[in-house]
């Protein structure tokens, strides 16, 4: 009862949110970007495309405060979809965005091709400050510009599970584990050889497939759009590989 390759991206055509790839920059806000990035996807799913929008990591980010975890030094998707649940969240966009109410606050690292060079990041960027209120040029209030989701779960440690709930309410977070043989990838799907753990990180999954023989999980990265294969990458499926399948949450909206 489960196709070999639907890509969220083919399956939902009129949700404009499947296909950008967000930049978490300099912050450890992998947990809020991948939630936010997850949720305004389902929000277009749910509503048949009707309701487009870009929900704001930096809302998640700088007000669901301890609940959450750590604001830039990390936290937990879980709790992220929880808070979104009762409280909701506004919608943002990349940075210095303009259409939305509260954007991301950090600017992308380093040189990224053609775009905009912003500068370098030597530091750790630092947790924002929790503001109930919209940019300037964002004309709808904090309160009216809020979307708030229904529940938060998460999905037993079983890839058809996790299949299941993807083809009928759209990209799940998940999380597993860096080692350093991750900061090599470039293409193909990411098997880890070698090097020691260098902590969680949370990214969106989007969809499944095979290649030679070999099952995948498509995952959406939020270390800019020239990061791996588009800003994606592919890692196995099947066999928990890093704990990818043990972590998987999601919400309804």
């Amino acid at each position: 009862d489960i196709p070999e390759s639907p890509y969220s991206r083919t399956k939902w055509p009129k949700c404009s949110s499947l296909k950008p790839i967000r930049d978490q920059a300099n912050c450890g806000s992998c947990w809020a970007v991948s939630t936010a990035s997850a949720l305004s996807d389902r929000i277009c799913i749910a509503s048949n495309g009707r309701k487009q929008v870009h929900v704001s990591a930096t809302d998640i980010l700088s007000c669901c405060g301890n609940q959450c975890g750590y604001g830039c030094n990390g936290g937990w998707p879980i709790q992220a979809f929880n808070y979104f649940s009762k409280q909701g969240a506004v919608t943002g966009g990349d940075y210095k965005a303009t259409s939305g109410c509260r954007p991301y606050p950090f600017h992308p690292c380093g040189h990224h091709g053609k775009d905009t060079y912003y500068g370098e990041c030597p530091n750790e960027a630092t947790t924002p400050k929790c503001v109930r209120k919209c940019q300037k040029s964002y004309k709808k209030s904090y309160k009216k510009d809020r979307s708030i989701g229904k529940d938060a779960y998460e999905e037993p440690n079983a890839e058809k599970a996790t299949q299941r709930e993807i083809m009928k309410n759209g990209p799940v977070v998940g999380a597993f584990t860096v080692y350093e043989d991750f900061s090599y990838y470039k293409k193909g799907i990411y098997k880890h050889t070698a090097g020691k753990a260098r902590g969680g990180h949370a990214i969106k999954i989007i969809g499944w497939g095979k290649e030679g023989g070999v099952p995948y999980w498509l995952i959406a990265n939020s270390w800019h759009n020239d990061w791996g294969e588009n800003g994606y990458f592919r890692i196995l499926c099947g066999s928990n590989h890093c704990g990818i399948e043990e972590n998987v949450v999601a919400g309804h909206v």
